[in-house]
């Protein structure tokens, strides 16, 4: 947890901090940091609230989106053209309030890169009322197109509940949607 962690929240002038995770930073997470910071937006948080995203691999470092996630965001109105793969660096759970996984795996490497302190780590799809226990955002990378049109809808059902959070943690009642 950083300085002005989730419970000291209030009267901070710090931003609340958000990272999202994957493995490579070229599919799932750059599409949920675009559709997360586009809730915020709409809800009037994107001045309290940062979304960045990495990966946990470095394969793609400084690569763009995935064609096929850039297009599928577009399809739906979303700009993910300014977006370069990162590597999550531990050092980074200092600076960030809330790190999410988009699976199990990731969930798990991020947990061993977390310090002993503790870290709030929690899978993305946590935040989706209507998702099982456990839900993950599969990997679309080897699939088509139709796996891409799924994960932005699972990443947009969760950003809502996280943007929900986001307002508690900041003291401002969640916006009914």
């Amino acid at each position: 947890m950083s300085e002005a962690g989730a419970g000291d929240r209030p009267g901070t002038a710090r931003p609340y901090r958000i990272c999202v995770v994957c493995l490579g930073n070229i599919c799932r997470s750059p599409m949920a940091e675009v559709v997360l910071r586009a809730v915020l937006e709409r809800r009037g948080l994107a001045d309290a609230v940062v979304v960045d995203s990495a990966g946990t691999g470095g394969w793609h470092v400084g690569e763009p989106m995935d064609e096929r996630a850039a297009a599928t965001l577009a399809a739906a109105g979303y700009d993910g053209s300014r977006h370069r793969a990162r590597r999550f660096e531990p050092s980074w759970f200092a600076e960030r309030d809330l790190v999410l996984a988009m699976d199990r795996e990731n969930l798990r490497t991020l947990r061993r890169l977390a310090p002993p302190e503790g870290a709030d780590v929690r899978l993305f799809r946590s935040f989706d009322p209507d998702a099982p226990e456990d839900a993950e955002v599969p990997d679309p990378y080897y699939g088509g197109r139709e796996g891409f049109v799924r994960v932005l809808e699972m990443v947009e059902a969760a950003a809502e509940g996280i943007a929900d959070h986001a307002a508690r943690v900041l003291g401002r009642a969640p916006e009914r949607r």
